[in-house]
């Protein structure tokens, strides 16, 4: 028993990847953004020491996989010194950025630290849409960042987050990622957590649309054959059945945000009622096999009805906890993606309103003035 929660008895699990949100400042104001609405009062960053020692407590561990991400990573100073010691310690290491902050010096040094993947999030099609949708004029960067990873040899990964404002440019996406050389190319529809639910509205597609835009990736995998590989991730609201949420809450990922907190999942900071612990206070070990947080919904013993007696619970682990806290206000609720909770008619509701002409309601771009008006 941890504070009240009945805890599973399970096999011994091992955070394989291993996620370090280095900061939340970011030049880009993503409307779709998953980091915290209030992340303005999150402003205290880990000193290089205590990401190092994080690095080694994961190894310990058992982990393998390591992911730098933000905000936007490249702000940070230490970002090679962090890659060195990554690379020293065996970790397979994959940046994810906007590339804001970039230059051709920097990529070399960052290679010549030990980096191995490289994951650029864009937002395609055509400059307008670009620049609107991150409120910022960095649609000729992205195109320099795209020749300079090339040229380096790393596979040039692309993610870009799919919304109604974009979906029905997807050719035009798919055509732009093909003339910049992507070998990757993730077509990632939103998922709607922290900002992106915020401005739910204005950004879910209708079903025609997502329809369509299937059609037109499907078109495009056949013309491109292996010249390209095209990853299409549907949004979860458009499902009938959830997603096994980070592979299962507290089974395979640790994220540690700026100011330390460890976290199950990317934006689990959003759930009441638990006490996310500090990496500058406890162990990894101790966080990963003896906090509530971890073991809060870990298994399948914390299940309420219909999914405690459900077929499916081992298959999906329930879906995702914070997305049946954001359409419930209950995070043990069943996941309402799933047309067997109770609370579908959540989904639904939202899928109506994806299906009339677009809102009214107007987008909130990701800022810390924002996030400190939110919260």
């Amino acid at each position: 028993m941890i504070a009240g929660v009945l805890v599973q008895s399970l096999p011994a699990v091992t955070p394989l990847w291993l996620l370090l949100e280095l900061t939340y400042r970011c030049p880009l104001h993503c409307v779709f953004c998953y980091n915290p609405l209030n992340f303005a009062h999150h402003e205290r960053e880990l000193p290089t020491e205590d990401w190092l020692r994080v690095l080694h407590e994961a190894r310990a561990l058992g982990s393998v996989q390591l992911g730098l991400s933000g905000g936007e990573p490249l702000l940070r100073d230490d970002l090679q010194i962090i890659v060195a010691e990554a690379r020293r310690l065996g970790f397979y290491i994959n940046l994810i950025t906007s590339g804001i902050g970039l230059t051709e010096n920097r990529l070399d040094a960052l290679k010549s630290a030990g980096l191995d993947h490289r994951q650029e999030v864009v937002h395609l099609s055509t400059r307008e849409m670009n620049d609107f949708l991150s409120h910022t004029k960095t649609f000729d960067l992205k195109h320099r960042i795209a020749g300079w990873i090339k040229a380096r040899g790393y596979p040039m990964v692309m993610n870009c987050v799919i919304h109604r404002l974009n979906i029905d440019h997807i050719g035009a996406i798919i055509e732009m990622a093909a003339a910049m050389g992507a070998d990757y190319l993730e077509l990632a529809n939103t998922q709607y957590y922290s900002w992106a639910y915020l401005n739910r509205e204005r950004l879910l597609p209708s079903q025609s649309q997502l329809q369509a835009a299937e059609q037109t990736t499907a078109e495009w995998r056949l013309k491109l054959g292996d010249r390209m590989k095209i990853y299409f991730v549907a949004p979860d609201y458009y499902e009938t059945r959830p997603k096994r949420c980070v592979n299962g809450w507290g089974s395979t990922l640790m994220v540690i945000a700026p100011d330390g907190a460890a976290l199950p999942c990317h934006t689990a900071r959003m759930l009441p009622g638990i006490d996310f612990p500090s990496v500058q206070a406890h162990s990894l070990q101790t966080i990963w096999n003896d906090s509530d947080a971890f073991n809060r919904f870990r298994g399948t013993a914390w299940m309420q009805e219909p999914c405690a007696s459900c077929d499916e619970r081992d298959k999906d682990l329930g879906g995702c906890r914070c997305q049946a806290y954001l359409l419930t206000q209950d995070a043990s609720a069943s996941d309402p993606v799933c047309d067997k909770s109770p609370h579908h008619g959540t989904v639904v509701a939202a899928q109506l309103v994806a299906q009339r002409p677009r809102g009214e309601h107007p987008l909130v771009f990701r800022d810390p003035r924002a996030s400190k008006a939110l919260s």
